[in-house]
């Protein structure tokens, strides 16, 4: 179906961490403090967009991540049971966190309007294995984080 399997692995969608009882009270008192100056101010609906957006954060912080399969075939690049041919990706970089606690993540530039950045975290195989392979058949370049990767970790989702 999508090729010889040449490297499988499992990770979580994104780095968990772990939220205390008081995380949710300040997300809570902040947003409730913006609403009511929202409202002193005569702006009901930005209070109402204030208090959607933060109960939106408290539910996305408060799910678990989903485990998800990702493998290198000959074909492409396997998500779950998506196959991204090689054809579809523009460019790869292989980044790694100064935190060495955090594995270091694939990111894949595709061709795709819907998706057009995969994210994938690169752990159980051979990190070195991993780029030796992708390098022969994609072109490698400098991917920078996206402004969405710089409000997830602002607010430690």
């Amino acid at each position: 179906m999508h090729g010889k399997t040449l490297f499988e692995w499992q990770a979580p969608e994104y780095h968990i961490t772990e939220k205390s009882t008081d995380w949710y009270w300040a997300l809570g008192i902040i947003a409730a403090a913006i609403a009511v100056a929202a409202i002193l101010f005569g702006n009901v609906l930005l209070a109402v967009l204030v208090i959607c957006a933060a109960g939106s954060i408290a539910a996305v912080a408060s799910k678990r991540a989903h485990e998800h399969r990702f493998a290198l075939t000959e074909n492409g690049i396997v998500v779950d049971n998506s196959l991204w041919p090689y054809d579809s990706v523009i460019s790869f970089s292989m980044i790694e966190y100064i935190d060495e606690t955090l594995p270091p993540f694939l990111s894949v530039q595709t061709r795709s309007i819907l998706v057009p950045h995969l994210s994938i975290p690169v752990q159980g195989v051979d990190v070195d294995a991993v780029y030796a392979f992708l390098s022969s058949h994609l072109d490698e370049d400098e991917h920078k984080p996206a402004v969405s990767d710089y409000v997830i970790e602002l607010f430690r989702i």
